[in-house]
């Protein structure tokens, strides 16, 4: 079951591209950030450079330290903070694993004071990369995501704020359809993404991959493969993120 190595993870093209991009959407003349989902660090300590004070928050408190960072243990659904408690939150790679969207989003809005900076991927097919849970069967998402997002969707969620700045990052071309999804989930989906990481929404076990499989499942997921990609021809690659700026309509300076 391996693990993120985040020093290759960090340097690949894509994760470059997607850190510069953010980087350019962040507000100046700041003081303090909230960033939710901290994971390693790499922006929190990136954003120490933008503002003068930075709140690094995850599920479990982060195992990094900083000058000028702070790192708490917390949920988005939930944030223990008061009400326009920072001038900026910046979340990217969270929102797609929230069940409670909405909740979120809500809790996201209330502690911000005037600006919002959010990365999520782009229309990404949820049925790619499922995952079957060889404890209690459960098919999961690929990547525990579960939430999928446009443009559109985003407006909606954060409709009292206004976008200042926007992009689309890096190209995907991973689509799936209803008939190659069920001869995978036949298959038992042995290509997921698995890893020690991810657990069942189900039961809360490791998404482990799964045992050897008999020659059925073996040609049913073959099958899904060729499928998929002779779809890939008809299809356009779309863009892997998209990153929205938010800045709040009434106090777009945070005053």
């Amino acid at each position: 079951m391996p693990t993120i190595d985040y020093a290759v993870y960090r340097a690949s093209e894509s994760e470059q591209l997607r850190t510069a991009s953010l980087l350019k959407m962040l507000p100046s003349g700041l003081t303090t950030v909230l960033e939710i989902g901290a994971r390693d660090g790499h922006f929190s300590r990136l954003l120490t450079g933008y503002f003068k004070n930075v709140t690094a928050l995850d599920l479990v408190k982060p195992p990094f330290e900083g000058d000028r960072i702070t790192t708490v243990a917390g949920d988005v659904t939930h944030l223990e903070f008061a009400d326009s408690s920072f001038d900026c939150v910046f979340c990217t790679e969270v929102l797609e694993h929230v069940r409670e969207l909405e909740k979120a989003v809500r809790e996201i809005v209330r502690v911000a004071k005037s600006h919002i900076v959010i990365g999520v991927p782009f229309r990404q097919d949820l049925n790619c990369g499922r995952l079957t849970c060889i404890n209690c069967k459960t098919i999961n998402p690929g990547w525990g995501h579960v939430n999928s997002f446009d443009r559109e969707r985003l407006l909606q969620l954060f409709e009292g704020f206004e976008v200042h700045a926007e992009e689309l990052v890096w190209h995907n071309d991973e689509w799936t359809n209803p008939l190659s999804t069920w001869l995978m989930d036949f298959g038992g989906n042995p290509w997921g993404p698995y890893s020690d990481e991810n657990c069942c929404g189900s039961c809360g076990n490791p998404l482990i991959e799964p045992p050897p499989r008999n020659l059925a499942q073996k040609l049913a997921c073959k099958s899904a493969y060729v499928l998929n990609a002779i779809q890939r021809v008809f299809y356009r690659p779309r863009p892997f993120w998209i990153h929205l700026a938010f800045r709040n309509k009434t106090r777009p300076n945070g005053a």
